[in-house]
C-alpha cells in the first residue's frame, strides 16, 4: 500500500499508526489529513508535542528516535511531488555507504518543474530523472544504486566511490547512470571519478589475478611485457595471450576506443589472442578462460 492511502476496514488512526511504523515514525500533514485525520487533530498533536516538527509541514511522533532514517524520511516527505532520495544519503539507504553525519546535508532530487528552495539540511536538486535511475527501496523513493554511488563519490570524493563499489555498486552499471545523465549537475567532475575509479579498480583486478597464477603456480606470464611496440598488462608471451581488464568507461572517450582498437588489432595481426575480462569477474574463472585460450593455441 503506497503512504498516504487508506486502506479499507483500518480508521484515520490505525492508518496514520500505519504510516508512522513504515517511515520510522515520520509523517506529513497532508498523509495525516488523507488518511482520515481533522486538522483540529493534527494541530493538537503537535501542541502538546506528541508530534515534533522535522521540517515545514512534516513531523515525527516522539515515541520514535530521532535517527538518520526519520532525518531521511522528513526530507523527502517535505520535498513533496516525485522526491527522490540522491546523493550520499541516497548511497547510505542502498547499503554503499556510511550513515550521513548529523551535519551533512540531505539531498533530494525535485522535478524541473518543481522549485522548492533549499532549507538547513536539506539540499535540492532540480532535474528529470530517467525511469531507469529511480528506485524505491523499503517504501522510499530512491535513486537508483548506480546513479546514488555516483553522485556520492561527487559528494564526497573518489574515495566515497571506491568504497561503494566495494560494497556492492556496479561500474559498469554506475557509468551507464553517468551517460544517461550527462549535462546534469556534476557531470565534469563525475567524469574524472570515473576513470579513476576504473583504474584503479583494474589495477586491483590484476593483483587478484597476479596473486591467483602464483597460488596455483601457473608460469610462462609476464606484468607489462613489451610486444610490438605496445606493453601488454599482463601476457603469456609463447602462447602469445594477453590478459587485460575490461574499462567500462572506455566508451566515455573516443580516444581511448579508438586507442584500445588500434592495440588489439595490432595484436590480432601478429597473431595474439586478446582475453579481457571483468575486474568483477574470480580469479578462478579468468584463470579457467586462459587455460582454455591456451589450449587452443596450441
Amino acid at each position: 500500500m503506497a503512504p498516504g492511502s487508506v486502506q479499507v476496514g483500518m480508521n484515520a488512526a490505525d492508518e496514520v499508526a500505519t504510516l508512522l511504523r513504515r517511515q520510522a515514525g515520520v509523517v506529513s500533514r497532508a498523509q495525516a489529513l488523507a488518511s482520515g485525520l481533522s486538522p483540529d487533530v493534527v494541530d493538537r498533536r503537535v501542541a502538546t508535542r506528541a508530534w515534533v516538527p522535522q521540517q515545514p509541514r512534516v513531523y515525527r511522533d516522539r515515541t520514535h528516535p530521532a535517527n538518520a532514517t526519520a532525518r531521511v524520511w522528513a526530507a523527502v516527505l517535505w520535498a513533496g511531488e516525485d522526491a527522490v532520495l540522491s546523493g550520499a544519503a541516497a548511497a547510505w539507504w542502498h547499503g554503499l555507504a556510511p550513515a550521513p553525519a548529523d551535519a551533512d546535508p540531505v539531498t533530494v532530487t525535485v522535478p524541473r518543474r518543481r522549485s522548492p528552495r533549499p532549507r538547513p539540511g536539506i539540499a535540492v536538486r532540480r532535474r528529470d530523472l530517467p525511469p531507469r535511475d529511480r528506485d524505491r527501496v523499503r517504501g522510499l523513493a530512491v535513486t537508483g544504486p548506480a546513479l546514488s554511488a555516483l553522485e556520492a563519490g561527487v559528494e564526497k570524493g573518489g574515495a566515497f566511490l571506491d568504497a561503494a563499489l566495494r560494497a556492492g555498486a556496479d561500474l559498469e552499471a554506475v557509468t551507464q547512470a553517468y551517460a544517461r545523465n550527462l549535462g546534469s549537475h556534476g557531470s565534469a567532475g563525475a567524469h574524472t571519478l570515473l576513470v579513476g575509479a576504473a583504474r584503479r579498480s583494474g589495477l586491483a583486478a590484476r593483483h587478484r589475478l597476479v596473486r591467483a597464477l602464483r597460488a596455483a603456480r601457473v608460469g610462462g606470464w609476464r606484468t607489462d611485457h613489451p610486444a610490438l611496440g605496445i606493453v601488454v598488462e599482463l601476457a603469456f608471451p609463447q602462447a602469445r595471450i594477453a590478459i587485460e581488464v575490461r574499462d567500462p568507461t572506455r566508451g566515455l572517450d573516443d580516444g581511448r576506443q579508438a586507442r584500445q582498437a588500434w592495440r588489439h588489432a595490432v595484436l590480432a595481426r601478429a597473431g595474439w589472442r586478446v582475453l579481457c575480462y571483468s575486474a568483477d569477474d574470480p580469479p578462478a574463472a579468468v584463470l579457467a578462460a586462459i587455460a582454455a585460450s591456451a589450449r587452443r593455441a596450441s
